[in-house]
């Protein structure tokens, strides 16, 4: 491995980590947020460098962009994380055993969490944040599109580590290659566990690439189903916020369903959505239903349903009942996040009992999906695996535990 010497300065330093006191990581941390604001001007002319080679109308594009609002929010959130409980040190269970062994298990650091990311310069510090907060070393491994971006985020958190005395290989960036990918998921050794975040293709690469433990932060193909119950005004008021806030983010809305009984109120249902110019994609009941009421209508494909859009742009699928609208689901989502619109709490429950996604929301949209958002602080990522974390992963996600045992010259018959 090229990068092997990397791996085992970042493994080193993992251990490091372990001398320093929340007081000092939560001091280090805000020392970062400080700088953060500060350097401004600098994040930002790198960021700036980024954006001039990507195509503005790219759905990367918005996701890549930093602003001076963006990095105020991203101190913020890592002056929070410095604000909540450390992870470590929680017994989560303990036991005296017959034999008068004492057992006890205890939360600590993976140790090296690895990071495979696109066009997310926001990344950068909300990993950092997590990791260091929970005393774990990081890898990074950005995309090219971000590197600029990235370097120049990594280059000022190294700044602050080496000001405190703390090794900066705590945090090491890969080269924005090909390569450097493969390399980290064949660490085997040094990097405990890597987390992908990005589209499917990246997420699935590194499933079926990994040598190393890996948790899936999955893609977001995201529905919503208005039900014959639902509530109108409520109803545009959460379709509108959870498809055009970001639409670049993995919990923006892909695919409207909508009742049969409930067309005659879909051109006002959708009728914000305009004011974005969102193109919507509509089957053939909503279709008839949005002629002539819709200013950027196109006919639904197959292949519009269970796409992750990532853009101004929905589907929307016309069904019978809450069965059918269930079973599209189940064919066309990813387990992200899902959401029911209806003021009938049996179908409401029906719903949230039958999906089986990370986060399923009742009259309520799918932006919310976000460790900050749930009180969590910032967020690595928003696990879809059934195995280990799932949702928004934050402080207590990426920890684990081991049993501290004592006894008193006690052996085994």
């Amino acid at each position: 491995m090229q990068l092997k010497e990397t791996f085992e300065s970042v493994k080193r330093a993992s251990k490091q980590l372990a001398l320093l006191s929340d007081a000092q990581r939560n001091e280090i941390l805000n020392a970062v947020a400080d700088a953060i604001i500060k350097n401004q001007t600098r994040i930002l002319e790198a960021n700036a460098r980024d954006l001039a080679k990507m195509d503005k109308s790219s759905p990367l594009y918005d996701r890549l962009q930093l602003t001076e609002s963006r990095l105020e929010g991203i101190a913020a959130d890592m002056r929070n994380v410095a604000t909540l409980p450390s992870p470590l040190g929680h017994i989560t269970n303990q036991k005296t055993l017959p034999n008068g062994l004492r057992l006890c298990r205890v939360s600590v650091p993976f140790g090296v969490i690895g990071m495979i990311y696109e066009a997310r310069p926001n990344v950068t510090f909300d990993v950092f944040s997590l990791c260091f907060k929970s005393g774990n070393a990081c890898v990074l491994k950005g995309g090219k599109d971000a590197d600029c971006s990235n370097r120049e985020e990594v280059a000022l958190i190294h700044d602050i580590l080496e000001q405190y005395g703390v090794p900066k290989d705590v945090v090491a960036l890969l080269p924005a290659t090909h390569e450097a990918t493969g390399e980290m998921l064949n660490a085997v050794g040094y990097v405990d566990i890597c987390i992908p975040r990005g589209g499917r293709k990246l997420i699935d690469f590194v499933r079926d690439t990994a040598r190393i433990p890996v948790i899936e932060t999955g893609a977001g193909v995201v529905n919503t189903y208005f039900d014959k119950d639902g509530d109108l005004e409520m109803g545009k008021a959460i379709i509108n916020n959870a498809k055009t806030r970001r639409v670049s983010v993995c919990n923006a809305l892909d695919c409207l369903l909508v009742h049969l009984d409930r067309l005659a109120d879909l051109d006002k249902l959708v009728e914000p959505l305009a004011e974005k110019n969102v193109i919507i994609y509509a089957d053939e009941r909503a279709y008839a239903a949005l002629d002539g009421h819709y200013p950027y209508l196109e006919h639904a494909t197959a292949d519009s349903f269970g796409t992750e859009f990532m853009d101004y742009k929905l589907a929307i699928k016309t069904v019978a009942s809450l069965e059918e609208a269930l079973a599209h689901i189940d064919d066309n989502g990813s387990g992200h996040s899902e959401s029911i619109i209806t003021m009938n709490e049996t179908t409401a429950r029906q719903f949230q009992m039958h999906i089986d996604a990370a986060c399923v929301y009742w009259n309520a949209p799918t932006s919310f999906t976000d460790g900050a958002q749930f009180g969590l602080g910032a967020e690595i990522g928003i696990s879809t695996q059934k195995l280990g974390p799932r949702g928004p992963m934050a402080l207590e996600e990426i920890c684990t535990y081991k049993w501290l045992i004592e006894g008193e010259g006690q052996t085994r018959p």
